[in-house]
């Protein structure tokens, strides 16, 4: 177990922010050394990720990535708009610049935000989605410039094609690989023109984000409902990406909502430390969370979203901050049953480290589970389709249908996940916890832990290639194992790792993309007890397995 920072749920001291003017500085005078494999284009289960002072995140990178995208667009038949967005990091907005200056010298159509500047991750799903479903000129695809919760120094960049979502693994290869070719190849092979000249150009033009965004959130929510429920809302916008939307939601709306703190700040000297001493925009942690907590009884619900607004926490008086598998499970039992338009065959989309409590939720309600492995990308499709009605990841990223049945978004929405909460408060006149409550009396109380265990790069490598044969015990924490799983059962693909099933537990193990360790994850409905041991069983089996 990592130690607690000595700083966790405090404000940061002034010698912990980010030097801005140094990290910027280095995005355009650092070059990236393509043959070290941390300095190269690296795309992951979110795009691609660094910092300018690692020279893992410099202007060379995205210069390369934007010019692979273009060439993908080309390759895929891609021909119309780009909506493009950014979040509030320091890294965001010269690699906005930069973006578009190649994007322009490209020809691009590009749809960039006003006066609001930033825009979130789901806006820009939702924008893509509705542009391509109203049949505008051209498929339209996106870019995120966000490193999602990540912290202040690091910067981030993704790339969404028409379906609104994350890019697949056959996209996010390719473009990894041309950017790579590019990064060690001839700068003059990217094209570009200055970035006035890419802010004037006719291919580039103002796209009201918020409005066609907020206008059409009683699709998915009912917010006449919280509305002329009167209840008292609070959001802490976490200095993101949708810190000018909350304003325009309550007018819209009529809600009786408080806005905490619309401080856009690139250090984040406002954010309470993280457990590990790091300051990070995560809405599920509790260290985090720490300035919203504090006021928790001034409102019947509170909530935030992280920087890209593609994650959320649920604060309530009763339970405080709710363990995201907590969430998830409510609003399951809540949508399900109150979704008369979905269709009866549609779905629940979980990841395979996602709680079981989904999984019985989902039983009570005769709904199928599809199962998927760690990363959005899997849910695209079934939103897509409607085949999949609600779908969440255990690390508080969620998406679901419109009232009619629809897709809203395929990539993690944390406006709707958090505004929900205030439709089941309103709904129920019970909060999100009291629910769990109920759940957890019916269907059995869970408990949910994640360990790190050393591991070196070979062992890593070994972990992602294991099959069920290589697993050669029988039982986990004195229960019978009943599957062994390497592939997701919803959809075969394999899962990175391993997991083994019992009747009343699990473990998943699964590698640290960016440490050498391997990370267990574990759930028991027997107690405290019963999980620890899960967790020490895991190290044994995994180790005899890479052994």
């Amino acid at each position: 177990m990592k130690r607690i920072s000595p700083l966790a749920g405090k404000l940061p001291p002034e010698t912990m922010l980010v030097d801005v003017p140094r990290l910027v500085t280095a995005y355009f005078s650092d070059v990236p050394d393509p043959s070290v494999p941390e300095q190269r284009v690296s795309f992951g289960t979110s795009g691609h990720r660094g910092s300018s002072f690692r020279r893992s995140f410099n202007e060379r990178h995205i210069l390369a990535i934007t010019q692979a995208i273009c060439s993908y667009r080309r390759r895929e038949g891609v021909d119309g708009p780009l909506f493009l967005g950014i979040d509030t990091h320091a890294l965001s907005e010269p690699a906005f610049a930069t973006t578009l200056e190649v994007l322009a010298a490209n020809g691009v159509e590009v749809m960039i935000a006003g006066e609001e500047r930033y825009t979130p991750t789901p806006v820009v799903s939702h924008a893509v989605l509705s542009w391509n479903r109203e049949g505008g000129r051209g498929r339209a695809d996106g870019i995120l410039v966000t490193p999602s919760h990540n912290p202040p120094e690091d910067g981030g960049f993704k790339y969404n094609p028409p379906h609104g979502g994350p890019a697949g693994s056959g996209a996010t290869a390719w473009i990894e690989q041309r950017a790579n070719e590019l990064l060690a190849g001839n700068p003059a092979e990217v094209k570009r023109v200055p970035l006035e000249t890419a802010l004037r150009a006719s291919t580039t033009h103002r796209y009201d984000y918020v409005g066609s965004y907020v206008d059409d959130l009683d699709a998915v929510l009912d917010m006449g409902m919280i509305g002329e429920a009167g209840i008292a809302l609070g959001v802490d916008p976490l200095g993101g990406a949708g810190v000018r939307y909350w304003g325009r939601i309550a007018e819209r709306y009529g809600l009786d909502l408080t806005v905490l703190n619309e401080t856009v700040d690139p250090t984040f000297r406002f954010m309470s430390v993280d457990r590990d001493g790091k300051i990070r925009m995560d809405p599920s942690s509790s260290y985090t969370m720490q300035p919203l907590l504090s006021r928790k009884d001034d409102f019947d619900i509170a909530f935030a979203c992280d920087t890209d607004y593609d994650r959320h926490g649920i604060v309530t008086r009763g339970s405080g901050l709710l363990p995201p598998n907590h969430y998830l499970s409510v609003c399951i039992a809540y949508l399900f049953a109150n979704r008369p338009l979905w269709s009866p065959s549609a779905a629940v989309g979980k990841t395979v480290v996602s709680s079981s409590m989904i999984d019985r939720v989902a039983w009570k309600l005769g709904r199928e589970v599809r199962e998927v492995p760690v990363g959005f990308k899997w849910f695209v499709d079934g939103l897509l389709d409607s085949s999949i009605g609600f779908a969440g990841e255990e690390s508080a990223g969620a998406s679901f249908l419109r009232k009619d049945g629809s897709v809203w978004t395929t990539d993690k929405d944390g406006f709707i996940a958090a505004l929900l909460s205030a439709e089941i408060t309103a709904a129920a006149g019970r909060d999100p916890g009291e629910l769990y409550r109920d759940l957890a009396r019916e269907l059995g109380e869970p408990v949910y832990g994640r360990i790190d265990a050393p591991a070196t790069s070979a062992e890593k490598s070994l972990l992602k290639k294991l099959s069920p044969e290589d697993v050669n015990v029988g039982e986990l924490a004195g229960e019978k194992i009943e599957r062994i799983l390497t592939r997701a059962p919803g959809n075969g693909e394999p899962i990175g790792g391993l997991k083994a099933v019992t009747g009343s537990g699990w473990f998943a193990a699964r590698p640290s993309g960016t440490e050498n360790v391997y990370k267990i994850y574990a759930e028991s409905f027997l107690g405290s007890g019963h999980l620890d041991r899960i967790l020490d069983e895991a190290q044994a089996i995994v180790r005899d397995a890479l052994s």
